[in-house]
């Protein structure tokens, strides 16, 4: 994948953005996944929420699939990773870009030299993480391809200061690396992956390993 974020943007076949008579003023907060460039974009699952067929802590979890995946993920972080130096973020941790995007991440790791005590508030972080890691999307592809949501929201965490972003996409079972001077890069998990300071995880060859079906 190249760093151009000018294709597959637009979704080829839209979906109705909303149900009929509701309006984006009356959507809850609280069924916001993200907002990128003063568009919000909704959790999975909000078009039920909104139907009361399902409730709002129904669709707020990630699937037994996504948090395996991150179990093992930070398993192997944490046991290593110089936590004098960085931090670990987890549960949709919020980063707050400027007055028109706010992202949210399912694992991002700090510089701690970067994300200094005095930047530590109840708020979004306002500052960028090294390392980026996600496992698939939890947004509803309304107003994006999936491709299209992957890119601008890749491209967004670079410009923002990020070094590196991975994404880990179950469907396909495949990985995404995305850096700031090179080219991204898309191959099969069934690899080893660095994730920083030669640490390193295999999703496919974990899953494997556990007699996963979706290995």
């Amino acid at each position: 994948m190249s760093k151009s974020i000018g294709h597959m943007i637009a979704s080829s076949n839209p979906q109705k953005v909303l149900p009929k008579n509701i309006s984006a003023k009356n959507i809850p907060d609280v069924l916001i996944h993200e907002i990128i460039d003063g568009v919000p974009l909704y959790r999975k699952g909000y078009r039920e929420v909104l139907a009361k067929t399902k409730t709002v802590e129904e669709i707020m979890g990630c699937s037994s699939l996504q948090f395996f995946i991150i179990d093992y993920i930070l398993g192997i972080l944490y046991p290593v990773i110089n936590r004098q130096k960085y931090i670990i973020a987890t549960n949709e941790a919020g980063l707050h870009l400027d007055r028109r995007n706010n992202l949210s991440g399912d694992i991002m790791i700090f510089d701690k030299n970067v994300l200094t005590i005095d930047k530590i508030d109840t708020h979004y972080s306002q500052v960028h993480p090294m390392i980026s890691i996600e496992i698939d999307l939890d947004v509803e592809l309304e107003r994006f391809t999936e491709n299209g949501y992957i890119t601008i929201k890749t491209q967004k965490l670079l410009d923002f200061g990020t070094d590196k972003v991975i994404w880990f996409l179950t469907k396909p079972k495949s990985v995404m690396i995305a850096t700031k001077d090179n080219d991204w890069r898309t191959f099969s998990w069934d690899q080893d992956i660095e994730m920083l300071d030669g640490i390193c995880c295999n999703v496919g060859k974990y899953l494997k390993e556990k007699g996963s079906e979706f290995a």
